[in-house]
């Protein structure tokens, strides 16, 4: 499956907020195609097929059962990542996530394990980081142009989502909170240029026990808190390299950078990750001033589902995908330490690892066959 057809065949479980953004994306890509959709909303899955053209709605039990189904898109809140990626798999299905991975790494590892047993792939956001921002950003550092990496900081601070979000509950339940909704774009980023993480410190807070909806026809309701609202970390690389993390959902305002890496020799502004493009500015010892740095490496006008259309691409190629399982495991094996070291006070180890995935050329597209390909997998 998957190699044989000419564009992988895609089912949307979750027709919720996100779900436009891939349907608008992977419409422009020629090496996938969405063909069904469904949601436990009946009328909002109707209706984002009827926005899709060749697009149809189906209940949950029938998309994975459908034979033009070579992969699903599980755009479920982070509760049902797990439960929806095993059913995908189950049914030989290739699958892939929105982040977190799962909101537990105990959840995450059963998945990856029924995959290998499937023969089948596991993907996962975010895809953020195959974009022309992180990826300039990784080509200067791995060109040597601030030297090597020492440290690097990165923050990301907001009063909370509640204020735009009209349901915006599963923010403030375990798999939300800062650090398992933001903290994904951030630390895959991290990892994407520093490689991963070994050992991390951390301390975590909930100053409000409540929060109140701003939006929609529940504004000036009242939802409970049962996760940390701020949450500071520190990360200790596998190269030694050492970063600081704050992700914070109680800020009211900040002017605080998304990302920066510091070098030896100079050092490195990174855009938000939570986006694909952005400018990337360096700042070497003896200069005056930040340089703008010209773009080097990653999918120009990436959005939201090119890491499936990747996907779809290292299918064909027998290469590795890059916004793989094992990144987005890995990722979430930080963030559940962080807590865990923010829990006992003390420094705790990341059992897990991963590889760096390959960079980006820049300037390529995932459905382009002409693109560079990874090492073929054996």
């Amino acid at each position: 499956m998957g190699g044989a057809v000419t564009a992988l065949r895609i089912g949307v479980v979750g027709a919720g907020q996100i779900s436009g953004a891939y349907l608008a994306t992977l419409r422009r890509l020629a090496n996938v195609e969405v063909v069904a959709v469904c949601d436990l909303d009946e009328a909002r899955a109707r209706a984002a097929a009827a926005a899709t053209p060749g697009v149809r709605p189906l209940a949950v039990a029938e998309l994975l059962a459908a034979d033009d189904v070579d992969l699903v898109l599980n755009l479920t809140i982070p509760a049902a990542h797990a439960e929806v990626a095993h059913a995908a798999i189950a049914a030989g299905k290739h699958v892939y996530g929105e982040k977190p991975f799962a909101v537990t790494t105990g959840q995450a590892r059963e998945v990856l394990a029924a995959a290998v047993r499937a023969g089948v792939r596991v993907g996962c956001a975010p895809d953020t980081v195959l974009g022309t921002g992180v990826q300039t950003a990784r080509a200067r550092l791995d060109a040597g142009e601030i030297g090597a990496p020492i440290a690097a900081t990165a923050f990301m601070v907001t009063p909370g989502h509640e204020r735009w979000h009209p349901a915006p509950e599963f923010y403030y339940l375990p798999g939300g909170g800062p650090l398992f909704d933001m903290g994904p774009y951030y630390l895959t980023a991290l990892v994407t240029l520093l490689g991963p993480v070994r050992r991390v410190a951390g301390m975590a807070a909930t100053p409000r026990a409540t929060r109140t909806i701003g939006s929609g026809p529940r504004a000036g309701s009242e939802i409970d808190v049962a996760v940390a609202t701020h949450v500071t970390g520190v990360l200790e690389h596998a190269n030694g390299a050492l970063s600081t993390l704050v992700m914070s959902f109680d800020v009211w305002a900040g002017r605080l950078p998304y990302i920066e890496v510091y070098g030896t020799g100079g050092s490195l502004s990174v855009p938000d990750p939570n986006g694909f493009g952005g400018a990337v500015q360096i700042f070497t010892a003896g200069a005056k001033d930040w340089t703008p740095a010209a773009e080097a490496g990653g999918y120009r006008e990436a959005a939201r589902g090119y890491g499936v259309s990747d996907l779809a691409s290292a299918l064909t190629s027998g290469t590795a995908h890059r916004a793989n399982g094992e990144i987005a495991y890995h990722v979430l094996d930080v963030m559940e330490t962080i807590l865990t070291a923010a829990d006992s006070g003390n420094a705790a180890d990341v059992a897990s690892s991963c590889d760096r995935p390959r960079a980006v050329p820049f300037g390529s597209r995932p459905d382009d066959p002409s693109a560079a390909p990874g090492p073929r997998l054996l």
